[in-house]
């Protein structure tokens, strides 16, 4: 079926591309539509989120461990040292590059207070009801004159099969040309023997970390697949992703039209 934007006639060839009428008779045509190049689709450095990893355009992986926070101003002298020094020891231990990521982001206290009114309404105890309001309203005026952050810790653990430190050197000098040039990346192919040696060595190096962490008393997990979706449309959608956050999963759903090649015999497309 043809676009429903574009005027169609059966006995007239239509060019779906251009958006163009070709006819003999015509005399006015609309001016071609320009390819926007340098899009934000184009900008991406992700490929693929798979099995809890990250695949990235140059065919280099990521994993994302979340960490909890400790707090450390509580700690005495001799507790503090000792975290010191197993994070100094944990440091030393990697044999590999690791990027730590601290972000802070605006709550939504909308959903909070809503569980909060629910609550209200089943509440029968006339005290327990005026000072549930009171703390419904100071909350919503607290949101309402200031920003309510919350901050995540996150560490990075990368992979590539051709060599941490060659990666980093090339990721480092292509940055800006992947950024403001108009040519499109090209995803790099993966073989099932290449990707299978990376998901293993994945989860050696998120194991060897976590270990870690988890020995100066840090609590840590991985991101499975779907918090990694969330992790990106957050920060792709740092506005969008506090009135519409991703919650229903399985209600994702999407219809896209991909351009076949042109088939001779036929005379159409197939796609």
């Amino acid at each position: 079926m043809p676009p429903n934007n574009l005027p169609f006639n059966p006995g007239q060839p239509q060019d779906l591309q251009s958006g163009l009428i070709s006819s003999e008779n015509s005399t006015t045509a609309q001016a071609p539509i320009k390819k926007n190049l340098s899009s934000t689709q184009n900008s991406l450095l992700i490929s693929e989120i798979r099995d809890n990893m990250v695949i990235m355009v140059d065919g280099s992986y990521r994993a994302v461990i979340r960490c909890e926070s400790i707090n450390f101003d509580l700690m005495s002298n001799q507790e503090r040292e000792g975290v010191e020094l197993l994070y100094q020891s944990f440091l030393n231990s990697l044999s590999h590059p690791i990027q730590i990521l601290i972000r802070s982001k605006r709550v939504n206290i909308g959903p909070y207070l809503e569980k909060l009114y629910k609550i209200r309404a089943h509440q029968d105890n006339m005290l327990l009801n005026v000072m549930m309001d009171d703390y419904i309203t100071f909350v919503d005026n607290l949101a309402q004159q200031f920003a309510i952050m919350d901050k995540a810790f996150y560490v990075i653990v990368p992979y590539n099969n051709q060599g941490d430190l060659t990666s980093i050197i090339q990721q480092s000098r292509g940055l800006f040309d992947k950024i403001f040039t108009k040519k499109k990346v090209q995803i790099t192919k993966i073989d099932k023997t290449t990707y299978e040696k990376a998901q293993a060595e994945i989860s050696r190096r998120v194991d060897g970390v976590s270990a870690g962490l988890r020995q100066i008393g840090i609590p840590c997990r991985q991101l499975n697949t779907l918090e990694l979706g969330e992790l990106y449309y957050n920060f792709y959608n740092p506005d969008t992703a506090i009135d519409q956050p991703l919650q229903n999963y399985s209600g994702l759903a999407t219809t896209y039209v991909m351009k076949g090649q042109q088939n001779d015999s036929i005379g159409g497309t197939n796609g």
